[in-house]
C-alpha cells in the first residue's frame, strides 16, 4: 500500500506540522506502508496548461505521479480567503478528471478562524467527490489556538489525526478487497 500525506500549501508552517504528525503515525502504527510526505513548498510545480500530467517534466511531473501511484491521499491545507490554496487547486488541475478513482483520500484543514471550518465541506469534498475519490468522511479541523511554539498542543487534535491515519488504512484495505472481488467476477 503507498499513501502520500499532501501538504497543499507553498507558504506557512501549520499544515506542514499536521503533515509531520501523519507520517509519524504512519511510520509508527503502520510501518509497512510506503509512505511519502509531498509538501508543494519542497516543489516547483508548474501552472496546469491542459497537458497530460505524464507530458510535464521536473518536479511537475514527479508530483503529479506520486499522486497517482498512491491508494490513499492525505491532504493537509490550510485556509486562504476562504478558500484552498491555488497550489492545492493547481494539483487538482494537472490531474485527470478521474485521478483519485480507487483512492481514499483523508484531509487535514488549519485555519486562522473557526469560522472556515465548512470549507472543506463546502469546496474541498465536491472538488474530490468530482475526481471520483473514496473520502474519509471526518476530516480533522485545526485552529491557530492548538498550535504552540510550532507544535500541536491540544490532545484531542492528536488523537483526531492518529484516527484520521486508522480510517484512512481500514477504509483503503477494504476498498482493496472489495475491488478484488469486484475483479473476480469477470472470470478472465
Amino acid at each position: 500500500m503507498k499513501i502520500v500525506g499532501l501538504s497543499g500549501a507553498i507558504v506557512g508552517k501549520k499544515t506542514r506540522i499536521a503533515m509531520d504528525r501523519i507520517v509519524k503515525t504512519l511510520s509508527e502504527k503502520y510501518p509497512e506502508i510506503d509512505t511519502t510526505l509531498i509538501d508543494l513548498a519542497d516543489y516547483d510545480v508548474r501552472f496546469s496548461d491542459g497537458r497530460n500530467y505524464l507530458d510535464y517534466e521536473g518536479d511537475t511531473r514527479y508530483v503529479a505521479k506520486k499522486v497517482m501511484e498512491a491508494d490513499a491521499i492525505i491532504i493537509g491545507t490550510p485556509v486562504f480567503q476562504a478558500s484552498i490554496p491555488a497550489s492545492l487547486k493547481n494539483l487538482f488541475d494537472l490531474l485527470p478528471v478521474n485521478a483519485f478513482r480507487n483512492k481514499v483520500v483523508g484531509m487535514i484543514v488549519t485555519a486562522g478562524t473557526p469560522k472556515h471550518y465548512l470549507m472543506a465541506e463546502q469546496q474541498l469534498k465536491p472538488i474530490l467527490a468530482y475526481m471520483k475519490a473514496e473520502i474519509v468522511q471526518t476530516y480533522v479541523f485545526i485552529e491557530e489556538k492548538d498550535f504552540y511554539q510550532n507544535k500541536i498542543h491540544n490532545d484531542d487534535i492528536i488523537d483526531r489525526i492518529d484516527r484520521l491515519v486508522e480510517d484512512a488504512v481500514l477504509l483503503t484495505k477494504t476498498y482493496a478487497k472489495v475491488h478484488e472481488e469486484k475483479e473476480k467476477e469477470y472470470g478472465f
